[in-house]
């Protein structure tokens, strides 16, 4: 693999872990409240 795909295949793993992560963090912040409902 060259060197330029390296650091694309990187670069978009950090972008879509980091999303992945943000988004976990997001979520046990400010929790989803229409989940726990029973209706």
């Amino acid at each position: 693999m060259s060197a330029g795909s390296i650091v694309m295949m990187v670069l978009f793993l950090v972008i879509i872990w980091g999303g992945l992560i943000a988004s976990s963090v997001h979520l046990m912040k400010h929790p989803d409240t229409t989940a726990d409902s029973d209706e």
